[in-house]
């Protein structure tokens, strides 16, 4: 009887959604606050013609079903109202066990999330190598390391250091070179300018201005950085770059 009352409920508060949506309030309550009273007083009517048949001349087992399905009820409204922040932490979590993920939307945006740390950690390619770079907007070039430049055909051995650097273990000396290609997700440039640091000084590729200048716009929004190419990337999501 109880989950026929439940099921009237809904319809009458759809119906009165239909015919009333559009005003300010319902019965006093705005729309949505409407929709939402309704919905969880027909479901609390369904358990309950539900669950008290079925536990007729047990009212303790009754009593216990019907807080476990109020506790679960609490828990998905809890989990409905904070679902941008659970959403977040998942991000972030997914950040730290996978670093540098990047995620190529429909409309062609790229975006990775940002570690506890407070660094970026972006996976790209570098001449078809795969490679960890940390977003570095103070880098006025993407700056490899000389291990990353040698797997993706640059010969650190055959390079002249005669620029300067700055990292965070102090002045170094780098050297010119050119990326023929320069992927990060979908977005991809060519003939980029970088550095190739001084062997044993730099331990991480930075990626920094020379490439960063090319796009259309990159922002942080929260713990995402998003990148826009002036040609859209290819509207693939997710889109996963694997490092080596």
């Amino acid at each position: 009887m109880r989950s026929s009352i439940g099921l009237g409920l809904i319809i009458a508060a759809i119906a009165a959604l239909v015919l009333f949506g559009e005003q300010e309030s319902i019965a006093g309550f705005r729309p949505d606050q409407f929709a939402s009273v309704a919905a969880l007083t027909a479901i609390g009517l369904v358990v309950i013609g539900t669950v008290v048949p079925h536990y007729r001349g047990r009212w303790l087992k009754a009593v216990e079903a019907l807080a476990f399905w109020a506790a679960m009820l609490l828990m998905l409204v809890a989990l409905y109202s904070y679902r941008d922040t659970v959403t977040g932490i998942g991000a972030r979590l997914f950040s730290e066990l996978a670093p540098g993920t990047t995620e190529t939307a429909e409309g062609g945006e790229v975006s990775v999330t940002r570690r506890m740390n407070g660094e970026f950690i972006v996976k790209g390619q570098v001449n078809g190598t795969g490679a960890r770079f940390i977003f570095d907007t103070g880098a006025s070039a993407v700056v490899l390391t000389p291990e990353t430049a040698a797997a993706a055909g640059i010969d650190p051995a055959k390079l002249v250091y005669s620029e300067v650097i700055v990292t965070a273990n102090g002045r170094t000396m780098a050297a010119g070179a050119t990326i023929d290609r320069l992927s990060i997700g979908g977005l991809v440039e060519r003939r980029v300018r970088a550095l190739v640091a001084k062997p044993g000084t730099l331990f991480e590729n930075l990626l920094g201005m020379s490439f960063l200048n090319r796009l259309a716009s990159y922002e942080v929004r929260r713990d995402r950085l998003i990148m826009r190419g002036l040609v859209p990337a290819a509207p693939k999501s997710p889109r996963t770059e694997a490092a080596r």
